[in-house]
């Protein structure tokens, strides 16, 4: 059975008795995970979790304030 189009299955990690995870070399390597990055672990009690570069996320927050044009980004005009 394959996977649609950028949909991928990475296999199954252990947590380890301080809670931690290993992410598959595969995994970091498509979405550039390095040594020293920031990931935010977001959760849903129905979904699961979900785990995503922090980088990523807040350009996603600089695009959604953009467009709601409460973002200039960094510069207050007329104060």
């Amino acid at each position: 059975m394959s996977m649609p189009k950028g949909k991928h299955i990475f296999g199954t990690v252990k947590v380890g008795e301080r809670g931690q995870i290993v992410i598959p070399k595969e995994a970091r390597e498509l979405f550039h995970i390095h040594p020293g990055d920031t990931l935010l672990v977001l959760g849903d009690e129905e979904q699961g979790l979900a785990v995503v570069k922090a980088d990523v996320m807040k350009e996603v927050a600089v695009k959604i304030l953009k467009g709601l044009g409460q973002w200039d980004g960094g510069h207050n005009h007329g104060e």
